[in-house]
């Protein structure tokens, strides 16, 4: 992504035959893990992974390079160029990015399609709520309506719309009716640091599918296909208010009650430590709503799908301004990059997480700060309307500024990975 990235300020300085002096990957302060030339361009890898450049002559950028700028101007250098080529040389790595993040989802949807969870299914039986849920207001069986006065079609995207919209409220049938949830404060703020999946589940029957090894429920004579009803006479009807109920009774003997065929039975169970009888649910009591495309049909759909990112992206940048969900309590550096990855290797999740990451480096980078490509844009979109170029040693200093405030930003991200990682 950084070489796309820096490809295209590369491409588009070359349009305009402005020079370019450098093009590394990584940062390369003091020396070089190799190097070459090539037509004029040093071309290298650096040995600081912390993202890369492009130097393009006539520029004040993170070479800070001085000397050069005293000299009297060039035909090739940047600084010699119309405003609004130099404003296209700065946006070129921003677009591609994009582009990146453009072809990546016409390819995903085209191969893989698109699958995922109604609300409307999970309706049958209604949610099942963990701690949290249950503390924001949500009960097991409700059947969700709206989240902030919006349906959401797709079911695991509830915690996400909650978070991104900053909803205050929800609406869920509830006993056959209609009912209203406020969100007590400082529920959103919880639920970006919760990060469990369990947060609000479809509600199923338990139905045992099969048995894990050593499982107890299997040694004490439970067959796949039985139903599992009840814990010592309580009646649970559903796995998630099972699995709740289970964990109470830990190192202690319980009675297990279901249904197998018209018979009821009570199966004597010894729990180990960790309160599990070992049995997996049948799951598919719902039916996924699938999408597939054609290359021409994904051409369109990769192109509304990169907007919708990018501006649930932005979202996200919002909240961290929010003094009630305290999203910048939760920013993170190269540990909490890694950990959205899967822990196996899964194709699918990793292009859309690539797609993502490009799309977070495109809005990253358009931030109006000096030293990121936002800054350099917001100074020449002051010298295209003001029609005065700002002076060197002003966008000098504003460098030195943009620096800093980016070192400090990498540091406090990685800072929180750290404290993290240690509680």
């Amino acid at each position: 992504m950084v070489i796309v990235h820096e490809f295209g300020h590369f491409f588009a300085a070359k349009i305009f035959k402005t020079r370019v002096e450098k093009f590394y990957l990584f940062f390369n302060p003091w020396f070089s893990i190799f190097k070459f030339q090539y037509k004029g361009t040093e071309y290298g890898l650096g040995w600081l992974p912390l993202g890369g450049y492009v130097k393009i002559s006539g520029m004040i950028d993170e070479s800070m390079d001085k000397e050069a700028m005293k000299l009297p101007p060039q035909p090739w250098e940047f600084r010699s160029k119309p405003a609004w080529q130099r404003l296209i040389i700065m946006l070129g790595g921003v677009i591609m990015n994009i582009v990146l993040a453009i072809v990546i989802y016409i390819g995903i949807l085209s191969f893989y399609g698109e699958a995922y969870l109604p609300t409307s299914e999970v309706n049958k039986y209604g949610i099942s709520a963990d701690s949290l849920a249950q503390e924001m207001g949500f009960r097991n069986g409700d059947k969700i309506v709206s989240i902030g006065g919006i349906f959401v079609e797709n079911f695991r995207k509830i915690p996400m719309n909650l978070i991104l919209n900053e909803a205050k409220t929800a609406r869920v049938i509830r006993d056959g009716k209609n009912t209203k949830i406020v969100f007590p404060e400082g529920s959103l703020s919880k639920l970006v640091k919760h990060k469990s999946p369990l947060f609000i589940s479809a509600r199923i029957p338990f139905i045992a599918e099969k048995f894990s090894q050593n499982s107890v429920a299997e040694e004490s004579g439970m067959l796949v296909g039985d139903t599992i009803i009840g814990i010592n006479g309580m009646t649970l009807s559903y796995f998630g208010e099972f699995r709740e109920e289970i964990q109470k009774h830990k190192d202690q003997e319980v009675v297990i009650d279901l249904k197998r065929g018209n018979d009821t039975l009570h199966l004597n169970m010894a729990l180990g430590e960790k309160g599990l009888i070992g049995v997996y649910p049948k799951t598919d009591f719902f039916e996924l709503k699938e999408q597939n495309y054609t290359i021409v049909e994904a051409i369109p759909a990769g192109f509304k799908r990169t907007w919708q990112e990018m501006g649930s992206y932005l979202k996200q940048l919002k909240l961290l301004f929010s003094p009630e969900i305290k999203a910048y309590e939760s920013v993170g550096g190269f540990i909490t990059i890694g950990s959205i990855f899967p822990s196996v290797w899964h194709w699918e999740s990793f292009w859309r997480l690539t797609a993502f990451l490009s799309i977070m480096l495109a809005i990253l980078n358009i931030l109006p700060i000096p030293a990121l490509d936002g800054g350099h844009v917001m100074f020449l979109m002051y010298e295209i309307i003001s029609r005065r170029k700002p002076s060197d040693k002003f966008l000098e200093y504003a460098q030195i500024v943009g620096m800093v405030l980016l070192f400090s930003l990498l540091i406090w991200a990685n800072g929180n990975d750290i404290v993290r990682l240690f509680n």
